[in-house]
């Protein structure tokens, strides 16, 4: 049986960037990427099917957690869908998050190699598993606190959950992330505040930046 349709919704959305073949907005925390089985409505395609019922190919090439909010491109032709899944395949997107992490990180810069897998009776399901795939993370400390630490990661793998189970390994968990260990929070601290690829028709290559905004 085929999946319904996503229904049109007039939801709010901040965009920083549109033209006839993409746009770039940044999701709010709390906002499912697509509608799943139990909630078909509220969620980010629910908003750009209503914000741009003209487009032939309204697609996202990157996902980002219900929890995590941030930057995401959007295509809207079959051109610019080809071309950005071929730029993520090829890993030339660049991707930065902002965590706020428990305690003080002490190098000012890291890797986090370590597997992620799946292991469907533990709980979490996912994390650093020795059969998992490989998974690369990097780490730069913005500014230490007495408690926290402000830092910017970059994904180098697209795993799942991968920054906040490779800040979990590392004893430094994503504050607000009950899942992984982290500290309470009112939100999920982890946000993708940095976004750049080339234009799928110009191949100018576009930086889009959005600041975090963390309760502290």
């Amino acid at each position: 049986m085929p999946a319904p349709a996503v229904a049109p919704e007039p939801l709010p959305l901040d965009i920083l960037y549109e033209d006839a073949h993409l746009l770039v907005v940044n999701k709010p925390p709390g906002m499912l990427v697509h509608p799943s089985v139990r909630e078909r409505t509220g969620t980010l395609m629910n908003a750009l099917l209503h914000h741009a019922p003209e487009a032939g190919a309204i697609r996202l090439p990157h996902r980002l957690d219900r929890a995590t909010s941030g930057l995401m491109v959007v295509t809207k032709t079959a051109h610019a869908v080809h071309s950005l899944a071929l730029q993520f395949l090829r890993r030339t997107v660049e991707k930065r998050y902002t965590a706020l992490l428990a305690g003080v990180v002490k190098d000012d810069e890291r890797e986090i190699d370590a597997p992620v897998g799946r292991d469907r009776a533990a709980r979490p399901q996912w994390g650093v598993r020795e059969e998992g795939r490989s998974a690369l993370s990097r780490l730069w400390v913005v500014r230490r606190e007495v408690a926290h630490t402000l830092a910017m990661l970059e994904p180098v793998t697209g795993r799942t959950n991968q920054l906040r189970i490779h800040c979990a390994y590392i004893g430094h968990p994503v504050a607000g992330d009950d899942l992984y260990g982290g500290p309470g929070a009112a939100r999920l601290c982890l946000h993708a505040g940095r976004l750049a690829f080339h234009h799928p028709a110009t191949g100018q290559f576009l930086v889009f930046e959005r600041a975090a905004e963390f309760p502290m």
